[in-house]
């Protein structure tokens, strides 16, 4: 069950935390897969694991945010049938202290750059008869989170997206969900953590942990799985859905 062998799946962001995660399980599976990364060096560590694996998998660096690029990019990749929009980031401020250039950055990468690769991948699955879209959107988009202000706007915009998408694409047999984590224990994390409370990191890290209702943070290998099912075969009747992966946050943390 769940094999991908003979896909093509593109990730962006495959550099490090979840993305790396679903690259690697992707690649486990069968797939060939593409990692659009900025992070070059991030990209070649994640290449590496893979082929270590035996599994096939190739780095391209990209802005996400840049269409142009990501154009050229999914131009070079050629033929996919999975494309997981993951590239994002995050920041920490209210309406009130984030700067205009914070928030559209933030709108730039996280949005626009889910978007571009959408505008650039939607053809090549309709020239193909289909194709699984699968975007990383965040707790974020439905309950409200101290002091994300604009990170929260950006995955509201991807939950909307994703329905926007499944809607729209229904006879071009192009399926589109979302997963929303709630926090997932990444090396994003555990360098936040780092800078913004030295000497403060296993209080921190532990009181991060207990915000879940089930006492934990979620593991990036967990997202991957769900991400797995969402873009295999044995889910071929699922599209425009939002799952949410967040240790019993939204429906138990009252």
């Amino acid at each position: 069950m769940f094999s991908l062998k003979g896909k093509i799946a593109v990730v962006t962001g495959g550099g490090s935390g979840i993305g790396r995660a679903i690259a690697s399980l992707f690649a486990k599976q069968g797939a060939t897969v593409h990692i659009i990364e900025l992070n070059a060096d991030a990209a070649a560590e994640t290449i590496q694991e893979i082929r270590q694996d035996g599994g096939n998998a190739s780095a391209h660096s990209c802005d996400v945010s840049i269409q142009q690029q990501v154009l050229d990019t999914f131009k070079q990749i050629g033929g996919i049938d999975i494309l997981v929009n993951n590239a994002g980031i995050a920041h920490i401020g209210r309406a009130d202290t984030t700067t205009e250039a914070d928030f559209t950055r933030v709108f730039e990468v996280n949005v626009k750059g889910a978007y571009n690769c959408l505008f650039a991948a939607i053809p090549v699955f309709k020239e193909r008869g289909g194709g699984v879209v699968l975007n990383m959107a965040s707790i974020a988009a439905v309950v409200g989170i101290t002091d994300r202000f604009a990170y929260s706007m950006s995955k509201g915009a991807i939950y909307a997206m994703t329905l926007s998408v499944a809607r729209d694409y229904l006879d071009d047999h192009i399926r589109c969900n979302s997963i929303s984590p709630a926090r997932v224990h990444t090396p994003f994390v555990d360098g936040f953590i780092a800078k913004n409370y030295a000497g403060k990191e296993e209080e921190i890290f532990e009181k991060l942990s207990q915000s879940q209702p089930i006492g934990r943070m979620g593991k990036p290998e967990e997202v991957a799985s769900l991400a797995l099912y969402l873009c295999a075969d044995e889910s071929g009747f699922v599209t425009g859905n939002d799952y949410p992966l967040d240790g019993g946050f939204i429906k138990l943390n009252n």
